[in-house]
């Protein structure tokens, strides 16, 4: 069990925290949800101890073994596996079978088991420090968007992996429908406090809502109440008759709590700049082939036609060609054989993780939005950006100084700017809360062109795809259908 009593914790002048209380109990799995920067990752931070509270008590039991993912990348053995079975413990270091198995369910192959750690990109050696960490057996794990660079199967793996963690868990993520999945209770971390339910995102945001509500109900009873006491008050003092009353109510008022009005927060809106689209095809890709190597192809004979209002998902394992194959689409790359025409009317937009070289670095955050669209107001910018994480001033911040998270939701916030018909989305929620997230989907659900994204988020995918492009068994395939019907109909090679 770890306890935190009466924490504050303030960074200047942003308050963080203001006398927080709360526990992890023996085999509770804890997802905490709130906007970015409101104090997530301190919380993680703090139980590490690489971060000191202003005040009060994180109590953890002695011996307490906690197990953290690293992100620093330095390997000392040879092989994938030799690697990984550095994290059993010791008196299992010699069960190999285990570091395997961990390994396979996060997409490594038996060929890759005798691999160099280092021939692997960034995404995969981060899988290995998990592998690492899964097979540490801690008494507590803590993952800080663990799904950040795993693909939808790979995910579906560790959301089992985790359910069945005998531990405590402590997990932070974007990704709503994998926390629901896994987590016993949620926390949120709203309005410099903490509220904990048994229970999943849903049942929190539920139980928030309701309280405020009577809150702000309550105080305006009581805010009409005092009112009627002060007329009463005001009327009577000065008459010998009513003063011992008027006096009693008014030492009665001074005793009580006045309540506060909430502050506001508003909800965000994000809506994209829909263009108006007369003709029934937007697109048609015939016999499209595409590698970047021509002896290895990872597109092969494809095609595909988009008409109107369509929402089309591209999902599969990760280096197979699915932001290849919407770049192609995009017309950001040329086949190498085959053709994509599009309608001469047709306005796109393109949203990958590349195209954050496009922005001037001496613009603003409101400026460049604005520079997509001339009709776009400087009103209609601000709310864009507020919906992507930057209101107030933050919207001011220049181009230059933001980080790679920073640059690719100003990119997001220039295609909800732009007119288009057609949107091109390569995994467009990787760097928004999980609020944002939402936003962001039902914008996309009330879009009135079409859709081309990549995800690898099944909740989104079941909000959004009416048709699926799946890269699965080295094969590429279109499902006309839901994601569901896929998985009951085809389902994934790795899972049979």
């Amino acid at each position: 069990m770890i306890k935190f009593i009466g924490i504050n914790k303030a960074y200047g002048s942003q308050v963080l925290f203001e006398d927080i209380s709360f526990s992890i109990n023996k085999g509770e799995r804890v997802g905490i949800v709130g906007r970015n920067g409101h104090g997530k990752s301190t919380i993680f931070q703090m139980i590490l101890k690489n971060v000191e509270p202003d005040s009060g008590t994180i109590s953890i039991p002695k011996n307490y073994k906690i197990g953290y993912l690293e992100q620093h990348l330095k390997f000392s053995m040879p092989t994938v596996l030799e690697e990984a079975a550095l994290g059993l413990p010791e008196d299992e270091i010699y069960e190999t079978w285990q570091a395997e198995k961990v390994l396979f369910g996060l997409g490594f192959s038996e060929k890759d088991m005798e691999r160099s750690p280092n021939e692997f990109s960034g995404g995969y050696q981060i899988r290995m420090n998990l592998a690492k960490l899964l097979l540490s057996k801690p008494d507590m794990l803590l993952l800080d968007e663990p799904n950040n660079y795993l693909d939808i199967v790979t995910i579906r793996w560790l959301e089992d992996f985790l359910k069945n963690w005998d531990g405590e868990i402590i997990l932070v993520t974007h990704d709503r429908s994998f926390m629901d999945s896994v987590v016993t209770h949620t926390i949120a971390v709203h309005r410099k406090k903490v509220v904990k339910v048994e229970g999943d995102t849903e049942k929190l945001y539920t139980q928030i809502n309701t309280e405020e509500e009577i809150y702000e109900k309550t105080r305006l009873n009581e805010e009409r109440k005092r009112k009627q006491e002060e007329v009463f008050i005001a009327k009577f003092k000065a008459k010998a008759s009513f003063a011992s009353r008027a006096q009693s109510r008014v030492k009665k008022l001074e005793k009580q709590v006045v309540k506060q009005a909430l502050e506001n927060i508003e909800d965000l809106e994000l809506y994209f700049n829909s263009a108006s689209f007369a003709a029934n095809q937007m697109l048609s890709a015939e016999d499209i082939s595409f590698g970047y190597d021509e002896k290895n192809l990872l597109i092969q004979d494809f095609k595909i036609s988009v008409g109107r209002n369509e929402r089309i998902c591209i999902i599969g394992k990760n280096g197979k060609g699915k932001s290849t194959l919407l770049k192609v689409l995009a017309g950001k790359l040329d086949p190498i054989q085959g053709t994509v025409t599009k309608h001469p009317s047709l306005k796109e937009g393109y949203f990958g993780q590349t195209n954050k070289l496009d922005m001037n670095e001496s613009n603003t955050i409101v400026e460049e939005i604005k520079v997509v669209d001339k009709d776009c107001t400087e009103a209609k910018a601000r709310k864009i950006a507020g919906g992507l994480m930057f209101s107030g001033d933050l919207a001011l911040k220049k181009i230059k100084v933001l980080s790679g998270g920073e640059k690719s939701r100003v990119m997001l916030g220039k295609i909800l700017a732009t007119p288009c018909n057609l949107l091109f989305l390569d995994e467009p929620t990787n760097h928004l809360d999980m609020q944002s997230c939402d936003s962001l989907i039902e914008a996309i659900d009330n879009f009135e062109g079409s859709v081309l994204m990549v995800t690898h988020n099944e909740m989104h995918l079941r909000a959004v795809a009416t048709k699926l492009v799946v890269f699965d068994n080295d094969k590429i395939f279109i499902y006309d259908g839901p994601y569901d019907d896929f998985l009951e109909d085809i389902g994934w090679a790795d899972e049979e």
